[in-house]
């Protein structure tokens, strides 16, 4: 294993690298697994050191586009890809020619620290380097408990961004006790799942006047003249996700959680598609790891603060008619392969054609980034000041709204630094002892809203 701290060629051996980002010391090291979405953060967080934060998205690519890591050598994908002892590069390319003038320049000194979630001991000198880890490494399931594990044991707190909710919940149940017993943070899903979401229904909350019971969201995306996809991970952790989904329900009865009493009138569940009047397109319930976070955010608050619990219901706008059809396409072949071993090694193959083009190895190309954004709407229900919720039915709504750019590669990287920053910063508002928290549990107290507004993700109030 060779190391060139100064930006120069760092060569890594190995399969299992798992990055981390430490802000005290901004030392940096990575796994190459997700490439993309890691210069992203990295070019976030050097930027901040460099210069005032832009809230612009653009200003994020474009540095990209004039420092950007290339990598070289990387193993084939595959069962015995850890296997292969090939050597992986990363170099720095100088500036490109014809640079937009005026625009920062990302600092050159950066020292990099290279892990093995295989090798404990390389985990540990890894996390008593800083304070904060962000662990950007997936699937969750596989490569993210030895972070984890070595953040409690070294004292580093812990964030990542993971949407898969097993992973989150088992790491709840075994490591809650003992982050609380060494004073660390582990705050999982603080990306574009489940940031949005659970500080959304927040945000709400703190804006309706009276008692809020019931929200539903709805997701859009929205894309430009060169459409938009995603990266394939989040396609394998799904695969996985619905492969072991008897599992979850096996680990959520080892809580032995009470139900959450119900507020107000329980709200009815829509159907598996429907046409939302909300959004004027047809949609689907949200399958993403959104739901699982906000109930416990929900269930946290309720039991730690006595505060109601808000009933929550996630949804995503699919379009039209020819969308539908892909969908249920898709989802058909989806069901059917992901049962068996051989079914889901092609759906991990061949992302791209069972995905019908929403999920691909290369991820988006930057014109497809700069096109693309998203809304979550958020439409809440409840009483008005003064009234008993045990009285009759709801009598007072509330719409707000966030808006940001491109979910996977801008709006996530956003999100996870500054929920770093917040745990930095913010400490004496973070829950009283450490643990394992989802966002809203750990951040209900914190400025971290402010930040998000402040930096691309605009909170707003549209209507009541």
């Amino acid at each position: 294993m060779q190391e060139c701290p100064h930006a120069g060629t760092t060569r890594i051996e190995g399969r299992n690298c798992t990055l981390s980002i430490l802000l005290l010391r901004r030392r940096v090291q990575w796994r190459l697994e997700r490439p993309t979405l890691k210069e992203y953060i990295i070019a976030l967080i050097l930027q901040m050191h460099s210069t005032p934060m832009s809230s612009s998205p653009d200003g994020l690519v474009s540095i990209l586009k004039r420092r950007r890591a290339s990598l070289d050598g990387l193993p084939p994908e595959g069962p015995d890809a850890a296997k292969q002892n090939s050597k992986r590069k990363v170099r720095f390319s100088e500036p490109e020619d014809g640079m937009e003038p005026g625009k920062p320049e990302l600092r050159t000194e950066v020292e990099i620290i290279v892990a093995d979630v295989s090798e404990a001991d390389s985990l540990a000198i890894m996390c008593q380097q800083g304070l904060v880890v962000l662990n950007c490494v997936g699937p969750y399931r596989f490569y993210g408990e030895p972070v984890v594990k070595a953040c409690i044991e070294n004292g580093a707190h812990c964030i990542d961004i993971c949407g898969e909710p097993q992973f989150l919940e088992r790491m709840q149940l075994e490591y809650h006790s003992r982050a609380m017993d060494s004073g660390v943070y582990v705050i999982g899903s603080c990306g574009f799942d489940s940031i949005p979401a659970d500080m959304g229904i927040l945000y709400t909350k703190n804006q309706f006047k009276g008692t809020l019971t019931a929200v539903e969201s709805f997701l859009t995306i929205h894309t430009g003249p060169e459409g938009g996809c995603a990266h394939d991970g989040t396609w394998q952790s799904a695969i996985y996700g619905f492969a072991d989904s008897g599992s979850l329900r096996k680990l959520r009865k080892k809580f032995g959680h009470q139900p959450l009493p119900v507020v107000g009138a329980k709200v009815k569940k829509r159907g598996s598609l429907f046409f939302s009047k909300e959004i004027d397109q047809y949609a689907i319930p949200f399958m993403g790891s959104d739901p699982s976070v906000v109930r416990r955010s929900q269930r946290f608050l309720y039991e730690g603060h006595q505060e109601l619990p808000v009933q929550y219901s996630a949804y995503v706008g699919v379009g039209g008619i020819w969308s539908l059809i892909k969908m249920f396409c898709g989802g058909l072949l989806f069901w059917f392969l992901g049962k068996f071993g051989l079914g889901r090694k092609l759906l991990i193959t061949f992302p791209e054609f069972f995905s019908f083009g929403v999920f691909t190895k290369a991820g988006p190309s930057r014109k497809q980034m700069e096109g693309t954004s998203f809304t979550l709407t958020f439409f809440g229900e409840g009483y008005a000041e003064g009234l008993d919720p045990s009285q009759g039915r709801p009598n007072a709504r509330i719409c707000t709204q966030i808006h940001g750019a491109e979910p996977g590669y801008v709006a996530t990287p956003v999100a996870m630094v500054q929920a770093a920053i917040t745990v930095l910063n913010e400490q004496q508002f973070l829950p009283i002892t450490g643990g394992v928290y989802s966002p809203g549990a750990a951040f209900a107290r914190t400025t971290l809203i402010d930040r998000l507004n402040r930096h691309g993700l605009v909170f707003s109030v549209k209507r009541f």
